[in-house]
């Protein structure tokens, strides 16, 4: 099955910044998350995979279409693409009803009962202005404009930034539903990593413009583990790692020391007494990107 967002060994350079080599891949049917930490590259990848900018190297194909230069194959490709920034990008004076009428211009596929759907599940009164919404209800009307023209793909950029919980479960709630009723795919860069343990297939981490690491969420939230070792259990797993354990990362902290493994079950069967735990997606970004390695 063909991806419908491709990049290839994606490069840009900036004055203080370079993304260098990245390579990822979003299928259909699938949400795939991409964490980091502020300034480690989501953002310029998301632009360049939207032709917002122009990478000095490698490629991007949108649905099968290559991303270079405006074409009009690429402007029905986009037709089927659906975009969340991470703030509200129509103009402030515009009511949610003036929303709704650029979307039926835009879009050829645009579903008004669908929009108005929408606005109902999200509390979006069409006679009130953007200035009048909160920065979560912002968010909310973005959402339900990307999703109106039932896109194949669909990238969210910190989409869920500013909504309460509930909001948020709500949110996340209706992407679910919308996955499981339509043949498409989400690429979604967030900092609550906690979204992407409910919602994501796929877990993307880039840092300092490097793709770190790339695996399925069960890789990381069901067969992966952090302990919280005594530093006689650190000694005694330091002096002879079994391979069976895979790449250990480590942390030491005053009075013991974290290590997450790639297979927890082994970590457990090794040391039965350690405090062994299943890795959240946070911590495993966190150990790998600070921890060193054994």
């Amino acid at each position: 099955m063909n991806p419908l967002l491709r990049i290839t060994n994606l490069s840009k350079h900036y004055p203080d910044f370079t993304l260098e080599s990245l390579n990822l891949e979003v299928e259909p049917g699938m949400i795939v998350g991409l964490i980091g930490t502020n300034g480690a590259g989501k953002t310029t990848t998301l632009k360049a995979a939207l032709g917002l900018i122009t990478p000095d190297s490698g490629s991007i194909e949108l649905l099968g279409q290559p991303l270079q230069g405006a074409t009009p194959t690429l402007d029905e490709v986009k037709q089927s693409l659906g975009v969340v920034l991470d703030s509200c990008s129509f103009p402030r004076d515009w009511h949610i009803k003036d929303v709704g009428t650029v979307g039926r211009i835009s879009y050829t596929q645009w579903d008004e009962g669908l929009w108005q759907q929408l606005c109902e599940r999200f509390e979006l009164l069409s006679t009130k202005t953007v200035a009048d919404l909160s920065r979560g209800m912002g968010m909310k009307l973005s959402l339900a404009f990307a999703l109106a023209h039932h896109p194949r793909l669909l990238i969210l950029d910190e989409a869920t930034a500013g909504l309460d919980p509930m909001a948020r479960d709500e949110v996340l709630e209706y992407l679910r539903d919308y996955m499981e009723q339509n043949s498409c795919a989400i690429l979604m860069s967030t900092h609550i990593t906690t979204d992407l343990e409910k919602l994501a297939d796929w877990v993307a981490c880039i840092d300092h413009g490097r793709l770190q690491f790339n695996l399925p969420k069960e890789a990381i939230t069901d067969e992966a583990g952090v302990a919280r070792l005594t530093q006689a259990e650190w000694e005694q797993l330091a002096q002879n790692p079994p391979e069976t354990l895979g790449e250990i990362r480590y942390l030491k902290q005053p009075h013991w020391v974290d290590v997450l493994v790639t297979d927890r079950r082994a970590l457990a069967s090794l040391l039965p007494q350690a405090l062994i735990e299943r890795a959240t997606i946070e911590e495993y970004m966190t150990l790998s990107l600070k921890g060193a390695t054994l």
